[in-house]
């Protein structure tokens, strides 16, 4: 039994007549704990008789751990990418992100970029992932774990979360929600809900359970473009559910939680940074409350390249009638590709 698949609340029902609840919940957090080994240390949880140590041995209760096998720290902004090894040999990979970046800062925090799949089913043009196709979702301890394995490394404390790493988090919606909630518990991580941010390339009938349930994380939703033939183009999701919907969805997303939605618009020089796709993205997004993040492409073949400065600008300028906040997005760890849509599970020499 993985102690660090479930949250404190179904860990415990599912050690109902094994475990008394209010000692389920030290047992959860010792599990978490910083520095904790699999072999979680049961003689340190207060109040757990003899007998019910005696059955967690039985039941073969542990925590599940991933392996580390490389780090790849940048020596342009200190974004320090992760490898890991899972139990059935495939890898995944995770993203440091400090707060302040740079080379000789000093960072005060750290959010991570991490992993809900290996690989991605959905082909998005200018993601590593996309290209790699699909293997299989990850279990919700090893989402878990990667967090765990960072932090113990770090200096100083992981305040965010960004599901943005390898995989489409909506399609292992579950293992999703319950890491972030494993994430959020004030005896696990302690990282404020609000902090955690989950994102999706548009699973419509998975933003529309999302927002029914009310969960508290963010919702972030790439975009990429307003115009259905060229996101569907770039992002082949468009085909599955539509650009209407997607948006239809969004915008009972922002009324439910009376808050901006957060659209992420993957910004490629020549493709989707013109005067028609300023006009598209005010013409769809009209009377909807969002937050526009503009983030360069990443792209180590070549394909598709990043807007020159003097592109960006225009566009932006172009955007000024949508009256809504544009924020360009920075992306850091691109010569240790850690940076968005280069995450493809390759090990590169180690920088110190």
């Amino acid at each position: 039994m993985l102690l660090n698949d479930l949250p404190a609340r179904e860990l415990a029902v599912a050690l109902t007549g094994v475990v008394p609840e209010e000692v389920t919940r030290r047992l959860f957090a010792r599990v978490h704990d910083r520095g904790a080994p699999p072999e979680v240390d049961l003689a340190a949880v207060r109040g757990l008789s003899k007998v019910a140590t005696a059955a967690l041995r039985k039941l073969g209760a542990r925590a599940g751990r991933l392996e580390v096998i490389a780090r790849h720290r940048s020596k342009v902004d200190g974004f320090v990418k992760y490898l890991f090894r899972l139990s059935d040999g495939q890898v995944v990979e995770a993203v440091a992100i400090p707060l302040p970046a740079g080379p000789d800062s000093v960072p005060e925090k750290y959010t991570l970029c991490i992993s809900s799949q290996v690989g991605c089913a959905l082909a998005c043009a200018f993601c590593a992932t996309g290209r790699l196709g699909f293997s299989r979702h990850l279990e919700t301890w090893e989402i878990v774990d990667q967090v765990a394995r960072i932090r113990d490394e770090l200096d100083v404390p992981v305040r965010g979360l960004v599901f943005m790493g390898m995989g489409e988090p909506f399609l292992n919606y579950d293992a999703v929600l319950r890491a972030a909630r494993i994430f959020c518990d004030p005896a696990g991580f302690a990282i404020g809900a609000k902090a955690i941010t989950i994102s999706t390339a548009g699973i419509v009938p998975a933003i529309r359970r999302y927002t029914s349930e009310g969960h508290k994380f963010r919702l972030a939703i790439s975009l990429t473009s307003a115009i259905e033939e060229k996101r569907r183009r770039l992002m082949p999701i468009e085909r599955k559910y539509p650009l209407d919907e997607l948006l239809d969805a969004a915008r009972a997303h922002s009324l439910a939680t009376r808050d901006r939605i957060m659209l992420e618009y993957v910004a490629i020089s020549g493709e989707n940074v013109g005067a028609k796709d300023a006009a598209a993205l005010i013409e769809r997004l009209a009377g909807m409350r969002v937050r526009l993040n503009l983030i360069d492409v990443n792209d180590a073949t070549g394909r598709f390249a990043p807007p020159t400065e003097a592109e960006l600008a225009h566009f932006r300028d172009l955007l000024a009638p949508l009256g809504q906040p544009i924020v360009r997005r920075y992306s850091g760890g691109r010569e240790v590709h850690g940076a968005c849509g280069m995450l493809a599970g390759t090990s590169l020499p180690i920088v110190a």
